[in-house]
């Protein structure tokens, strides 16, 4: 094979649009194969090396190198390349990157006026997102974190709790504790319906809801809960002794709950202090959420009963959450478990872009 064959190079356009190409989830493979061996070539790959990888021989490589030279990326079938790769040039479309790099956009129609203002083109709503998702962006929500989370108290509090299940005795048990209060309104939520078919939801009128105290066991999902009027000390303590009497057998109770005012309540030491209890408390390191897998089960829940779900009176969105705890949770424990789990991480905030 002759040395000139042995390498090309592509300019900055046709780079991206034969990149765009390969990505296509449709695209003839003749067209794909073509696509890559020129993009590969550009990359500094010999001739011989692109023929091995995609199992071609040299005279076609060659046969494809002079019609590429003649008919350029029309070749692979873009007949129209400014139309498809848009109406900005590669410079601007670096602008466009780096410009939403340092200030996200919230929505397509902020792209449009951007390109508009400074590149004087004129996208519509669907042409601005398809102009991100090529330029390497996806449109999402940020993960919410908390702002003042400690990255060494919640390595602390990993290591304590990893130490605590190495050694924990056979009639031991451990449970994380929170609280959940599901109002009674409806939650619309993404999912699959009809195309073309308006959906709507009812609304209900009225905030009432439930506050309800529990405790969740990840070896077995065993919840245990109580309800009130509202959640406090007489709430907490009605729940840590429907946790001992309904496991007789355990001499230890080790309840993980975070930091709310009534877990520190006065009223309750005296009762956690007396000698014949079991229950022993730990305290989650504040502005750690993550750290209680008891939270994700909160969302199944809202998932199972309360999205897409309209429920005309209180006493049945009462009856719907109540069967979830008391039913679905036991009977289809093995479906959540992945989901409300120990796998526990220190977050920072110096592994996100934070905005």
């Amino acid at each position: 094979m002759s040395k000139q064959y042995k390498t090309v190079s592509l300019s900055d356009e046709q780079r991206i649009a034969l990149e765009a190409l390969c990505r296509r989830r449709k695209v003839d493979a003749l067209v794909w194969k073509r696509a890559r061996a020129f993009l590969l070539l550009d990359a500094g790959e010999d001739a011989g090396t692109v023929c091995r990888i995609l199992d071609i021989g040299p005279t076609v490589l060659t046969e494809w190198r002079f019609a590429f030279a003649g008919a350029g990326l029309s070749f692979f079938g873009l007949k129209d390349y400014s139309q498809r790769q848009g109406h900005l040039s590669v410079v601007q479309e670096q602008a466009v990157r780096a410009h939403f790099t340092a200030q996200p956009a919230r929505n397509a129609d902020e792209v449009c006026a951007y390109v508009l203002a400074e590149c004087d083109q004129n996208y519509s709503t669907s042409g601005a997102a398809k102009l991100m998702r090529r330029l390497g962006f996806a449109y999402k929500k940020p993960q919410l974190l908390p702002a003042q989370a400690d990255e060494a108290k919640q390595a602390a509090f990993i290591a304590k709790y990893e130490a605590l299940m190495n050694g924990l005795a056979a009639d031991e048990m451990v449970v994380f504790s929170d609280a959940v209060h599901p109002e009674h309104q409806s939650r619309p939520a993404h999912g699959w319906f009809p195309k073309g078919q308006k959906t709507a939801l009812k609304a209900t009128s009225g905030r009432k809801r439930l506050n309800i105290q529990g405790a969740l066991d990840l070896e077995t999902f065993q919840f245990t809960f109580v309800e009130g009027e509202k959640i406090n000390a007489q709430t907490t303590r009605q729940m840590l002794e429907k946790l001992e009497r309904n496991n007789q057998t355990k001499t230890a109770i080790h309840v993980f709950v975070d930091n709310a005012r009534y877990h520190h309540a006065k009223i309750l030491q005296p009762w956690l202090d007396s000698p014949e209890r079991r229950v022993k408390l730990h305290f989650l390191p504040a502005y750690a959420p993550h750290l209680n897998p008891i939270e994700r089960l909160w969302g199944v829940m809202h998932k199972w009963v309360t999205h897409n779900r309209h429920y005309a009176t209180f006493n049945q969105f009462t009856e719907a959450i109540f069967d979830f705890f008391r039913k679905t949770l036991p009977e289809k424990w093995p479906e959540f478990r992945d989901t409300a789990t120990d796998n526990f991480r220190v977050i920072s905030l110096k592994e996100y872009k934070v905005i």
